[in-house]
C-alpha cells in the first residue's frame, strides 16, 4: 500500500471510530427510548416491575450505565383505590433519545402540546426509527394505560390489560409514537393516550397497529 493509501485508510478509520465513539456516548447518555421489542407475550409484561426490568435490560444492552430505568405505564386498582400514575414514575427530566435529541424538558412539557415526541425522535434504544402508520408493518401503538396527562385512567373497564399481566382478553390504552392515526384528532395524535387496544394478546395488539412496545425513561 502506498503512503497516500495508508494515510487515506487511517483517516477513514479515524472517522469511523470517531462516529462510533460519539454514538456510544450518546446512547450511554440517553434517557428516553421506545423498546425495540416487546416481551413477546402481548401486554403481559410481568406486571409493572417486569416492564421496568425490560427497559433496564434493553438500556444496558445498548450501553446505558444507569440502573434507574422505568416504563411509562399506569396501573389501576379495584374499588376506586388510587392506581399508579405513569407521570410520577419517570423522574423530572429532561429526557433525550439515543441521538441526543431532547424530547421533553420536564414532566409538564412532556404532557403538553409542545412535547418533541414524533416518529423521528421516538427512537428505540439502538437509535433506530420505530415503524408507524403508512409503513409495511405498523407498530405505532405504544402501551401506556394512561390518560393524556399521564395519570391512570378513570374511564372504567380494563385499561391496563390487568395491570400488565394479561395476554388474552382485556384492553389497554395505547399512544401513537408517530402522532398519527385514522383521523387528524387530538386522540389520534396523542403519543400517550390514543385509544384502547383490541385485546391483550400479541396477535390482537398487532391487529390494531402494535407490537407490545413501551416507552422507557431514565429517572435521574
Amino acid at each position: 500500500m502506498t503512503r497516500i493509501g495508508s494515510l487515506l485508510l487511517a483517516a477513514v478509520t479515524s472517522t469511523v471510530l470517531g462516529l462510533t465513539i460519539t454514538a456510544q456516548a450518546q446512547q450511554a447518555d440517553m434517557s428516553f427510548f421506545v423498546t425495540s421489542v416487546g416481551k413477546g407475550n402481548g401486554a403481559d409484561l410481568g406486571g409493572i416491575a417486569g416492564a421496568d426490568a425490560h427497559c433496564q435490560a434493553l438500556a444496558a444492552a445498548a450501553g446505558s450505565t444507569s440502573a434507574n430505568w422505568r416504563a411509562y405505564l399506569s396501573t389501576t386498582e379495584p374499588g376506586g383505590t388510587a392506581g399508579i400514575n405513569a407521570r410520577e414514575r419517570i423522574g423530572s427530566g429532561p429526557w433525550k433519545n439515543a441521538k441526543g435529541v431532547v424530547v421533553a424538558t420536564n414532566v409538564d412539557n412532556l404532557h403538553s402540546d409542545s412535547v418533541n415526541i414524533t416518529k423521528q425522535t421516538a427512537l428505540n434504544e439502538k437509535g433506530e426509527v420505530i415503524s408507524g402508520r403508512g409503513d409495511p408493518v405498523n407498530a405505532h401503538d405504544i402501551l401506556t394505560g394512561s390518560d393524556p396527562r399521564g395519570n391512570y385512567s378513570t374511564a372504567g373497564g380494563d385499561t391496563t390489560c390487568g395491570n400488565w399481566t394479561k395476554s388474552g382478553e382485556g384492553s389497554a390504552i395505547v399512544g401513537h409514537h408517530d402522532r398519527a392515526g385514522l383521523k387528524d384528532t387530538r386522540h389520534m395524535n396523542s403519543w400517550n393516550s390514543s385509544h384502547g387496544s383490541r385485546g391483550c394478546s400479541q396477535d390482537q395488539l398487532k391487529a390494531s397497529g402494535g407490537a407490545g412496545l413501551v416507552y422507557c425513561f431514565r429517572t435521574n
